[in-house]
């Protein structure tokens, strides 16, 4: 296994300050955020797209700190209604030809989520009732997300990209195991999964059961932990609208690694991803509002170290 380091995770600090932060924390590979739902804080799309210089630039000070790039993430909503999501379309396809021009074999990113016939914006049906739901899925799923996914599994072969790693989210058409294994069947097997098990725990899922029915198809995977509040989760369900910020309201939040979940339980986690074939990446992404970025990163890399 290796450790691994989302770059938004650091995002205030310049490209410079952030391979050299990385390298000194025993960190091995980079995921850099591209656009849509990333400031990008650590690549310009554009300009690496448009120049050689700059892309040679860009990896020779990658490597000079010993680091590599594991995955190049493009995560938003590129099957949204109207211009948005036509604006996220269009950055999903800058950032596989980018792939292609760096030599990078991974792309991070979400399955999207279209609306319903008409809407103006996306639309997550997570309930049976009422009836009308299974019209707007299956509208969502036949008539706009496979004939999408199946044209940019295409894109990704032709910039010679071998994995295409969903992150199964909320307020995404794939969000657990039945939904991305529906995708993948649809597509074929350059689909598979940026296994994060933070989303799956403050929907009420295990990832640690979820591991083994995923076996091949684990692709890259997000270290990130999630703690439930259990009073204010018992009055309100985990279903939550509060924003992030508000943190000791909320039925949930994102943490740094060791304080949702004890290091035992991530001992499971890497030691089950091991049993399955996984030997690979563990990138750190770090949303925990009670720490600063670096101290929530340096803790998160201490407790990998010791697992690993």
């Amino acid at each position: 296994m290796r450790i691994g380091l989302t770059t938004d995770s650091l995002s205030y600090l310049k490209f410079d300050e952030l391979v050299e932060t990385a390298a000194g924390l025993g960190i091995q590979t980079l995921e850099f955020g591209c656009g849509n739902w990333s400031s990008a804080p650590h690549l310009n799309l554009n300009a690496l797209l448009e120049s050689e210089a700059e892309r040679n630039n860009f990896l020779a000070k990658i490597r000079a700190h010993g680091l590599e790039i594991s995955a190049l993430n493009c995560s938003g909503n590129q099957l949204a209604p109207g211009e948005r999501g036509k604006a996220h379309a269009e950055v999903v396809k800058k950032t596989f030809k980018l792939a292609g021009l760096l030599g990078v074999r991974r792309i991070v990113m979400m399955s999207g989520l279209p609306g319903g016939p008409g809407d103006k914006n996306a639309n997550w049906i997570i309930t049976a009732w009422p009836p009308e739901v299974h019209d707007i899925l299956g509208y969502q799923w036949d008539a706009v997300a496979i004939p999408y996914w199946r044209e940019l599994a295409r894109e990704a072969q032709a910039n010679a990209i071998e994995k295409i790693c969903i992150e199964q989210h909320g307020h995404q058409l794939v969000y657990n195991t039945d939904t991305i294994f529906k995708l993948r069947n649809a597509v074929g097997e350059i689909v598979g999964i940026n296994f994060d098990p933070s989303h799956a725990l403050w929907m009420g899922g295990d990832p640690l059961r979820a591991i083994r029915e995923l076996r091949g198809a684990i692709y890259h995977v997000h270290a990130k932990d999630t703690r439930v509040d259990p009073h204010n989760s018992a009055l309100n369900t985990v279903l939550e609208t509060k924003v992030n910020e508000r943190i000791s309201e909320r039925a949930w939040n994102y943490v740094t690694l060791g304080y949702g979940h004890a290091e035992l339980w991530w001992r499971d986690f890497v030691s089950q991803l091991k049993q399955i074939g996984y030997d690979d990446v563990l990138s750190i992404e770090h949303e925990d509002l009670n720490l600063p970025p670096l101290v929530g990163v340096e803790r998160s890399v201490d407790l990998l170290k010791n697992i690993i």
